[in-house]
């Protein structure tokens, strides 16, 4: 049995440096060649050039339908000299892609041919040499130049390979990646009850994430089973496996600070480490070595820091391994919508969702957890924050690499503000109705998406504001905060606010009154939600002072993590709406019932989008969906509440 060990990092390089040495170390690695049937060609790369084996056309072709002549008989016609021609001795009937008559050289269109009687036709103008005929090599000439060695094949090349008379071409073989998972606390989807999955246990997808990966950049991979996590046993897993065939290892997980390093261990034993950490982030955990002359990865466990790290790190090599160039990354300006802190000496990739609001495009940054793969899904580009400075700050344009296409960037409805589970089924809703308009939603809380309007970096916000002066909802805080901007609340629902229990409220909790009881565990939202602002009015009313509430400062951003910091123990109770419960099978104590409504600005209220969306939220099968839910009230759903004068 191995004694525990903190694993610390070695020197850590820059990811500049961490580049470089995997560069210089794994440069030369190129694939053998292969010949395959052009017909499976689609995707590889040419280790050699390809060279045409027959014209195309291989004979001179008709390019119209209409008769076949001599263009110089034709010369000197026209409406006042019209000349004939005698269809079988010097006119030939052709249609398109036949072959040209011996001594034609041109093709004169049908429609204009006046015909005569006894198969003579006249013309009425000239036609010139080769006119409306494909000459022989008119697209391909037998031994061109088709395609340079390291050409990448796409659908259309095969076109163009196979009229060209290619019946096989050689290509690089696809480098092999062997992948090995590892850690104890992983099991195979396949193999797992989903419904039962006990509280430790993680379902491993990683593996099959990067593997898509080494796909996706024109490799092939092998997936072994899981390792625990032991030295020993990973090392017996490579061992048994071996190196012969495969071109590139990643070992995935057991490559962190605190913990025990089995990635690095196995590889300083069987090889010689590289590079243990870059500065970056995600990925910082990310090793580098070879084994048998052949690069090895550790990889970090974190989905996220997994990708970032492959990106960087593993893409560039594979693409070497095919003598391809790694992708251009398209770039564009953004506006970030908060201040963006980093720390100093590490770059930061952070993911953001971007839309056009007015004439500018704003960037939302996601949550930084390298264990959010949700961050990457929902991603419309990555922020990178040079290691040299210690963040961004708003109101300041900087670059954004693309994830998706710029259009649909321009098509994105901006939602920021309170979270709600109705504007999932808005989401989804628009997506069914338009495949051009997509919305994406930013949970900042009520005040946070106020704040949006009023900056103009969004185009809709949704908010449930209590006065307690007199108990109407959002009003009174758009005259407050947004004096100037002229906006429509609209009402969205009315939803069921309470707090949120593990089934058999175990702790028999009642009312707000029990979350100052000290051996209650709360989880909150945070500050500027409309969530918060309720609990603080009613804990004065109660003359509750929040130090006396355990967990008041633990903050999540939306409901539903609210209510899965109670399913998982994090805490006894929290505050949020039904459907939140019911989603978890978690039981609701009912506290209030609020309207949520939705803020947006004049200027985007008659645009084609908006008016999709409101004609959505009006529709019966909206609030079918909504009522489904649970918790909500949807009578008037869609009105007109308030209009700024």
């Amino acid at each position: 049995m191995s004694s525990y060990k903190r694993n610390i990092y070695l020197e850590k390089k820059t990811l500049e440096e961490a580049r470089q040495v995997v560069f210089d170390n794994f440069s030369t690695g190129r694939m053998e060649a292969d010949s395959i049937p052009v017909t499976e060609s689609v995707g590889r790369v040419l280790a050699e050039p390809v060279f045409a084996d027959i014209s195309s056309p291989n004979f001179h072709a008709a390019a119209m339908d209409g008769v076949a002549v001599k263009a110089a008989e034709t010369f000197g016609a026209s409406e006042s000299n019209p000349l004939e021609f005698q269809v079988g001795q010097n006119a030939f009937y052709v249609n398109t892609g036949h072959i040209m008559p011996e001594g034609t050289d041109a093709v004169i269109m049908i429609e204009q041919i006046n015909l005569v009687k006894n198969d003579r036709l006249e013309i009425e103008s000239s036609v010139y040499p080769w006119q409306n005929v494909r000459k022989m090599g008119e697209d391909i000439v037998e031994t061109e130049l088709l395609f340079p060695r390291n050409h990448k094949i796409t659908p259309y090349c095969l076109g163009a390979l196979i009229t060209a008379g290619i019946t096989n071409v050689c290509v690089w073989k696809k480098p092999t990646v062997l992948i090995v998972p590892t850690g104890s606390e992983l099991v195979e989807y396949t193999d797992a009850d989903l419904q039962n999955l006990p509280a430790g246990q993680i379902l491993e997808a990683n593996s099959h994430m990067l593997g898509k990966l080494v796909e996706a950049c024109g490799g092939t991979y092998i997936r072994h089973d899981i390792v625990a996590d032991d030295t020993a046993a990973i090392r017996n897993a490579l061992k048994k496996t071996g190196t012969r065939g495969v071109d590139l290892i990643m070992i995935l997980g057991g490559s962190s600070a605190g913990s025990e390093d089995y990635a690095k261990a196995v590889i300083d034993e069987l090889g010689i480490v590289l590079v243990h950490g870059v500065t970056m982030m995600p990925g910082k955990p990310v090793i580098v070595g070879e084994i048998d002359q052949k690069p090895v990865f550790g990889m970090p466990g974190y989905p996220v820091s997994a990708i970032i790290a492959f990106e960087q790190l593993v893409q560039p090599v594979l693409l070497q391994m095919l003598h391809q160039p790694e992708p251009e990354t398209n770039k564009i300006e953004a506006l970030p919508t908060r201040k963006l802190a980093s720390k100093l000496g590490v770059e930061e990739f952070i993911r953001v969702k971007l839309g056009k609001v007015g004439d500018k495009i704003v960037a939302t940054p996601l949550p930084r957890g390298a264990g959010c793969i949700t961050s990457f899904t929902e991603a419309d580009g990555i922020i990178r924050i040079p290691n040299e400075i210690e963040g961004l700050t708003e109101n300041t344009p900087v670059p954004v690499e693309l994830l998706r296409p710029l259009k649909n960037i321009y098509n994105t409805i901006v939602s920021v503000g309170s979270h709600d589970n109705t504007l999932d089924i808005i989401a989804d809703m628009i997506r069914g109705k338009s495949n051009q308009a997509t919305l994406s939603s930013s949970h900042v809380g009520s005040m946070g998406g106020l704040m949006a309007i009023k900056k103009g970096l969004c185009h809709i916000a949704g908010t449930h504001l209590l006065d307690a002066s007199d108990g109407s909802y959002n009003i009174s805080y758009i005259k407050r905060y947004l004096p100037e901007r002229s906006v429509h609340l609209i009402h969205l629902v009315k939803r069921d606010q309470g707090l949120i229990v593990k089934p058999g409220n175990p702790k028999q909790i009642k009312d707000i009154k029990d979350l100052a009881r000290p051996e209650v565990q709360f989880i909150n939202r945070q500050g500027g939600s409309g969530t918060r602002i309720l609990l603080d009015y009613r804990l004065g009313q109660l003359n509750i002072s929040p130090d006396h509430i355990l967990g008041y400062a633990n903050e999540e951003y939306t409901h539903m993590a609210v209510a899965v910091a109670v399913l998982s123990g994090a805490a006894d109770v929290g505050l949020g709406i039904q459907a939140a419960a019911k989603a978890l099978n978690l039981e609701f104590i009912p506290v209030v019932t609020e309207s949520y409504d939705l803020v947006i600005p004049d200027e985007y209220v008659d645009t084609p989008f908006i008016r999709l969306l409101l004609e959505i939220i009006r529709s019966t099968d909206f609030k079918s969906r909504v009522d489904s839910l649970g918790g909500y009230h949807v009578d008037h759903t869609g009105a007109l509440i308030w209009k700024s004068s």
